[in-house]
């Protein structure tokens, strides 16, 4: 049994993580703003306030784990033009896993689709096509990956999904992949939240990306 810490446990990803990390048997500490929103109940579940932009909570809350999976929205920051950004996020990550000591425990991001590569080499989120509403948060995990990738002392990954990703089916069958955008046999880009939640507990189980973006899709 390994011990998970999953920040962002009631989002769409993060319960699902959870639910899959607990399926197969392991313990696992959900750390949420509200707690009430976590309505998942079992005996290897906790369920915890905490603030992920807090490095003494993180450090806290780490310290032990074999890994820390990040599933957290990105802030927004108030003001007339509110802006869209994981910097908060990031530095409270790293600063706060580096402070549990040099066996930190590897760190799992669920991060955006849009900073992967179309064929034609365009990244997906400078894509003509793609939603405007959309760019704000697309922007903000690319430079969340910029960030992560600025820091060499830690094991990280950062896990994009594919270009669409929705509650569906677990099957627990997809492709991985690594900068580029997947595509199925018919040009779709999909993967469900269940199958997502599978690879991101197999890279916390066993951490192959170490350092590096992945991918994933049917």
């Amino acid at each position: 049994m390994a011990h998970f810490v999953i920040f962002g446990g009631s989002g769409m990803i993060g319960r699902r993580a959870v639910r899959e990390a607990l399926d197969r048997g392991h313990k696992v500490t959900a750390v949420v703003r509200d707690p009430a929103k976590l309505t998942e109940q079992d005996p290897e579940l906790t369920v915890v306030a905490g603030d992920v932009t807090d490095p003494a909570a993180v450090a806290k809350l780490s310290a032990g784990a074999d890994a820390v999976i990040s599933a957290v929205s990105p802030m927004t920051v108030a003001g007339a033009d509110p802006e869209v950004t994981f910097a908060p996020v990031v530095a409270g990550l790293v600063e706060g896993l580096r402070a549990t000591g040099p066996d930190a425990p590897p760190l799992v991001v669920v991060g955006g689709a849009g900073s992967l590569k179309l064929p034609s080499g365009e990244l997906l989120m400078d894509a003509p096509f793609f939603p405007d509403e959309y760019k704000a948060a697309a922007f903000a995990h690319a430079d969340l990956l910029d960030r992560l990738r600025r820091v060499p002392d830690l094991a990280w990954s950062y896990f994009s999904p594919a270009s669409v990703i929705a509650p569906d089916k677990r099957t627990g069958t997809f492709r991985l992949g690594g900068d580029d955008l997947l595509f199925d046999p018919e040009g779709d880009s999909f993967i469900s939240a269940e199958d997502y939640a599978v690879a991101l507990v197999d890279e916390a189980e066993s951490p192959k990306h170490v350092r590096e973006r992945f991918t994933i899709a049917y």
